[in-house]
């Protein structure tokens, strides 16, 4: 899987000879009209050639405005060889039989590390349990329930982001004085992570009663309300911690005192 720094420079070249195979049309198009049209005289067809030398002729501008545009951004840092070499490793081991499996497995190890010893823990192991709850309805769920799985799948990404956003908070509270602002803004955090939590598992349990009841018969009609009242309260909690997310930010920290 390529990086940013590699994905740049492709476009880049890309591009670029984009460009110059728009530039070499336009440029031949053109002669081949100033050569026909005083030789043959102004007729249909020299419109035909006009089009062709002022399309091509638009085409390449873009095309170099694109180049121009991509070239003025910044270069993208280069990623370390050691992070190369373990995304390789991991796209290899994807492929194998339980691959996919071991693999997220090690991401969700890798990601208890870092919240371990702090608050989030028992909200991060029942959000642990309800997603691998879900992911066991895998195939089962369809219609009105696809939507409900895009959703739970964007709200698990947000609420493990600010899980381990908590744990750093809580860790920076044993450097900070007692009453610092720190400490209310932990509070508020977790207080956050622990609301996503539950939302998520009232959308876990309503796509449980989903499954377990035919949606054509009256119980089934419940259970699709029931899903559909828990996808809007997650999608509800996933739009406040992008906000979140997006003030936190936009305001810089407050350094600890």
């Amino acid at each position: 899987m390529a990086d940013d720094r590699t994905r740049y420079f492709r476009d880049l070249h890309r591009l670029r000879n984009a460009a110059r195979r728009w530039s070499v049309y336009a440029g031949t198009f053109a002669g081949a009209t100033v050569v026909l049209v005083p030789y043959r005289g102004l007729g249909w067809p020299d419109a035909i050639w006009a089009a062709l030398t002022g399309g091509t002729s638009v085409l390449a501008y873009w095309r170099w405005r694109d180049h121009r545009e991509l070239a003025s951004q910044p270069v993208p840092e280069p990623v370390p060889a050691s992070e190369v070499a373990r995304t390789r490793i991991e796209a290899l081991v994807s492929k194998l039989p339980a691959g996919r499996s071991a693999v997220a497995e090690l991401h969700r190890m890798q990601a208890r590390a870092r919240i371990r010893g702090s608050s989030v823990v028992p909200g991060w192991s029942r959000l642990d349990q309800a997603a691998q709850t879900l992911a066991g309805f895998a195939g089962r769920l369809g219609g009105p329930a696809e939507s409900a799985i895009l959703e739970a799948n964007v709200a698990e990404r947000a609420l493990r982001e600010l899980g381990e956003r908590t744990a750093a908070v809580e860790r920076g509270l044993l450097l900070a004085p007692r009453d610092s602002i720190l400490t209310q803004a932990h509070k508020n955090l977790l207080g956050h992570f622990n609301e996503g939590v539950v939302a998520y598992e009232k959308l876990v349990a309503a796509a449980a009663g989903y499954v377990a009841e035919d949606s054509t018969t009256v119980a089934g009609l419940t259970a699709v309300a029931q899903l559909t009242e828990a996808t809007d309260m997650l999608r509800g909690v996933a739009v406040g911690l992008s906000e979140l997310r997006t003030a936190a930010i936009q305001r810089p920290a407050t350094p600890a005192a």
